[in-house]
């Protein structure tokens, strides 16, 4: 196992994962959808993993990008990023779908810095959802958004498909 030797931010690599790298993005979902069993009913299957259906549609279709998170060259997290339609206006915005860093990177500015990276890529409308019981989530995404130079941004809360939401919106064109 690789020691964390006290990376910082600088050091963060955002990659788009190819396809060789689906199974590297499926086996690091399981540790992200552990830590959502703390806010969720979810249980793994009976081999053991929980499973993301949907994860080889981030390969497939043109409009959903895989990403790697690297830290000083060592695999530290990933992220799924999506253009989707803001039930709002009906009009073009990026979405967080997923987004994890290993603990042990956690509290060092590897979020924030891969958070930025990406919002440079994609540069338009965004939002970021956060279930209101994860407030460490709703705390990391206040702080990555007002790092970029924004104001902190308050969350609205919304309802969909029966859950509520904390939804982040912005616009990263101004991204630094």
């Amino acid at each position: 196992m690789a020691r964390n030797g006290g990376e910082s931010a600088a050091l963060v690599e955002v990659i788009p994962a190819t396809r060789a790298g689906l199974p590297v993005v499926a086996n690091l979902m399981e540790l992200y959808i552990h830590d959502f069993s703390e806010f969720l009913a979810v249980v793994p299957g009976p081999d053991g993993r929980f499973g993301y259906p949907n994860l080889s549609l981030f390969w497939s279709e043109a409009d959903r990008f895989p990403f790697l998170i690297r830290v000083g060259g060592v695999l530290g997290g990933f992220a799924l990023i999506a253009q989707v339609r803001d039930p709002a206006d009906g009009d073009s915005v990026w979405d967080v779908v997923e987004f994890f860093v290993l603990r042990g990177l956690r509290r060092r500015g590897v979020g924030a810095e891969a958070a930025r990276q990406i919002w440079r890529r994609f540069p338009g409308r965004w939002q970021v959802r956060v279930m209101p019981s994860n407030r460490a989530a709703i705390h990391f995404w206040k702080q990555a958004i007002a790092a970029v130079g924004w104001e902190t941004i308050a969350s609205t809360l919304i309802t969909e498909d029966g859950r509520p939401w904390h939804v982040f919106s912005f616009d990263s064109a101004v991204v630094v």
